[in-house]
């Protein structure tokens, strides 16, 4: 079974509804399995993507070019509530991407929800997991809820993060959690309560979700996902998504699709199965592949010992003598050796004729 691919028997009136883009196939046993994720996973996951479930109980009324939409979660003052959480999967991990994920729920069935099970996905079983997110997405389910995910590829953490101007993964997982939120709202979803496991300090996250969306009622805790019901959801849908796409993962380097093994364990710097893949991975030349996160100092560390030191041409070319050096200091005195060409012309310095 591929992790991540929901399995179980289907009857003829189960109220299992795929999205459009779900896969769909036979399994063994005959039984069916699905994959509902937003993405085929037989393509190489490069980009960043964000996937929202369907919504059974969507408000047609809600005009999605209100740019006030985002801040307000009272956009028809008659219908449902609904209350939601967000948590992530895959922040820590050298490879693989980094899934956030929200579920959401009318206030009227929170109870109902919670008796369902949701737990933190770290504390249950693959099986159950999948078991959990396979409810999620029957129509019985769907009439009260939704769930959506922004899955972050490791390519574009690479990228955010080794950029001159870093953009640091803190900043990173708030904008996907804003995002989410937003996107929900723009959709209709009318939203009075929301629940975060936290990124950094709980008090000051807290505070810039809360200026953001004022009348939104805002808890970011840590641990979340074990104290409140609706982040375990958001938890589950976060993990699974993960998974499947690295049990199912398609290199973008085609060549290596059947060279490299998928054993590289959870990801994680400390699983000694991670790193057994990373040292029996490492290229001397062309280093990982893209499934990796660059900037991990788990990655600089094995390249520089067990790949070939590169000396770039123009670092060798390049002038000993800073920039620095033709540029004076405010106030300073310019003493600063005036080149030939200055003299040979009798220029004068453009601040001591102005003095005269």
């Amino acid at each position: 079974m591929l992790a991540g691919a929901l399995t179980r028997p289907l009857d003829e009136d189960d109220d299992v509804m795929p999205s459009k883009r779900a896969k769909l196939s036979v399994a063994p046993e005959g039984m069916q399995m699905y994959l509902d994720l937003g993405i085929p996973m037989n393509e190489a996951l490069t980009k960043s993507y964000t996937f929202f479930s369907p919504l059974l109980f969507a408000n047609p009324d809600v005009n999605n070019n209100d740019k006030n939409s985002s801040n307000n979660s009272d956009n028809n003052n008659e219908g449902d509530r609904f209350v939601l959480g967000v948590d992530e999967a895959g922040r820590g991990p050298v490879l693989g991407p980094m899934v956030y994920a929200t579920c959401f729920c009318r206030e009227s069935y929170y109870a109902q929800l919670s008796s369902i099970g949701f737990a933190d996905s770290k504390q249950l079983t693959e099986a159950q997991r999948d078991q959990l997110f396979a409810k999620l997405q029957t129509t019985s389910v769907q009439q009260h809820t939704g769930w959506s995910i922004r899955c972050i590829s490791p390519q574009d953490i690479s990228h955010c993060m080794l950029r001159r101007t870093k953009y640091s993964l803190n900043a990173l997982a708030h904008d996907a959690t804003i995002q989410l939120i937003r996107d929900a709202l723009d959709r209709g979803v009318r939203i009075s309560k929301v629940f975060v496991d936290t990124v950094g300090p709980p008090q000051s996250y807290q505070k810039k979700l809360q200026d953001l969306f004022p009348k939104i009622e805002i808890t970011v805790a840590k641990k979340a996902d074990s104290l409140y019901p609706i982040v375990s959801a958001a938890s589950i849908c976060a993990k699974v998504t993960r998974d499947a796409h690295l049990s199912n993962w398609v290199f973008a380097e085609q060549w290596l699709q059947n060279k490299l093994s998928k054993e590289y364990g959870s990801g994680y710097p400390g699983d000694p199965k991670t790193i057994k893949w990373l040292r029996d991975s490492v290229d001397q030349v062309f280093g990982y592949p893209g499934i990796i996160r660059f900037s991990w100092s788990t990655c600089v560390k094995l390249l520089e010992e067990r790949a070939v030191k590169v000396v770039w041409a123009d670092d060798e070319d390049a002038p000993k003598n800073k920039a620095s050096k033709y540029f004076v200091r405010s106030g300073a005195a310019d003493n600063r050796p005036r080149s030939k060409f200055f003299s040979r012309n009798k220029a004068i310095r453009l601040g001591s004729s102005l003095n005269q």
